[in-house]
């Protein structure tokens, strides 16, 4: 898939906003300001501290203000942009550093809630945005540790903890800015990547799931359709030699007995007329994988299908359910070997009376040694060099297509393994030293001996009439 796909580009970190309602804000924020409000009442009325009570006051009415006006001004369902979910908490930390600034600064305890608006933004906005937002909350903290209006008893004495304790809760925040505001930007970039990733896969599994459909649908109607267009064919034969003797009506006859040729081929070419039912539901394995493989048959690539090793007593070839996650997920293989090959693919395939196993040669590169363990995440495609440009122009990975193929495979119950020829793990690659990918099933997994496929009555025989 394109890098530029904004959908993906929206999952993959570079562009993550318009997910948060104003409605959450302003509820969170709610809830911030009745804390606020008692944590003043408490530390006033239980414990005698004096506070200056009309500006803390104060503060805490500016975002009852700015609570009324998202209320008010905006709908409910509101859906927030980047740069007005960055300004609504940058007002919070704010308004919390003003807050701490009247109530002790960093003596005080609940200084450590300054780390909750940078691990907001981290969990819901761009790292640039999360970057901004930790650099101003660490300048903020390393002001409070020195500048803030003392706590006061009510017989006047200062309420401040020791300096080298002082120092140690400055030294705590920052490394709690750095370290949480990372590990959460880091665990909801995955998220994000990993759901918009499987969004693809089902999208890709869905599209296949039509295209079986509409297959299926269109050979049905091919074949029903045999019987009228032989009956057209034979009757428009018989009346251009029966019309002999008046051109005009023999020349009209012709044209419908060539058209019902037409008909033919066109039905034949979308739906592969002649087909029989269960072909649509079960195939042999060298005809799923060519079927999988076939779009890609006129890139310039050689496409070798190859049957390697297998028990002696099991000569005959299997047939495997055509499962579309099975027919997209090897088409997605095939495509990344036809992208990096040099000239030639071969696809391999061997079973047992346990297994069917599937394996995909090229003549390329091979996976690079860097990535080889991240093989099947998604994004994982790096900015291509110009000299990696020109060499293959058409090739923009992110690293979807085989995330997509995994996991579409393991979803049919298969395992696979991705390796370089030569290496310790490509069993017996027989000299090719490109990128294997083996692909094993347990055999009752697709082996349509073992599936509920039900046998239909009868059988659907080529047309043979013309």
């Amino acid at each position: 898939m394109p890098a530029t796909d904004p959908q993906l580009m929206t999952a993959s970190g570079t562009q993550r906003h318009n997910w948060i309602r104003l409605r959450t804000i302003t509820m969170l924020r709610w809830t911030a300001i009745a804390g606020q409000i008692i944590a003043i009442t408490v530390a006033q009325q239980m414990y005698n501290l004096q506070l200056e009570l009309l500006l803390c006051y104060l503060v805490i009415g500016a975002s009852v203000v700015g609570n009324l006006v998202a209320i008010f001004l905006f709908p409910e369902n509101k859906r927030l942009s980047e740069t007005e979910n960055l300004l609504m908490v940058i007002f919070d930390l704010l308004q919390l550093s003003f807050l701490l600034f009247l109530t002790g600064g960093l003596h005080n305890p609940f200084s450590l809630l300054i780390l909750g608006p940078v691990t907001v933004s981290a969990a819901v906005m761009s790292l640039r945005s999360t970057v901004m937002l930790g650099v101003m909350a660490m300048v903020i903290v390393s002001l409070l540790a020195e500048y803030h209006l003392p706590l006061r008893t009510e017989e006047g004495f200062i309420l401040r903890i020791p300096d080298v304790f002082l120092f140690g809760n400055w030294v705590a925040i920052i490394i709690a800015l750095c370290f949480l505001s990372a590990y959460s930007w880091k665990t909801s970039n995955e998220m994000h990547s990993m759901a918009a990733a499987l969004q693809a896969t089902y999208l890709a599994l869905s599209r296949e799931q039509k295209l079986t459909d509409i297959g299926g649908v269109v050979a049905a109607a091919a074949h029903e359709l045999g019987t009228p267009l032989a009956t057209i064919k034979l009757a428009s034969s018989e009346l251009v030699d029966e019309l002999s003797d008046r051109p005009e009506l023999a020349e009209d006859a012709a044209l419908i007995s060539q058209q019902a040729d037409r008909c033919r081929d066109i039905l034949q070419s979308m739906g592969r007329a002649g087909k029989d039912d269960l072909h649509l539901r079960k195939a042999p394995l060298s005809a799923v994988l060519e079927e999988a493989a076939e779009p890609h048959f006129e890139r310039g690539k050689v496409i070798v299908f190859e049957q390697t090793q297998h028990d002696a007593e099991l000569n005959e070839q299997p047939e495997i359910l055509r499962k579309p996650e099975i027919i997209h997920g090897m088409r997605n293989l095939v495509q990344n070997a036809v992208d990096f090959a040099k000239t030639t693919i071969w696809v391999e395939t061997s079973w047992s009376d346990s297994e069917i196993s599937v394996r995909i040669v090229d003549d390329g590169a091979g996976f690079p040694l860097h990535l080889i363990g991240r093989i099947g995440d998604p994004f994982v495609g790096q900015r291509k060099s110009d000299k990696e440009r020109a060499k293959r122009p058409e090739y923009e990975g992110m690293g979807l297509g085989l995330f997509i193929a995994k996991t579409l495979l393991e979803r049919s119950g298969a395992k696979l393994q991705f390796s370089n020829g030569g290496s310790q793990f490509a069993k017996k690659s027989n000299g090719k030293t490109g990128a294997v990918i083996d692909v094993t099933w347990p055999r009752n997994k697709i082996d349509a001996a073992f599936s509920n496929v039900a046998e239909v009555t009868g059988e659907n025989l080529r047309n043979q009439t013309y």
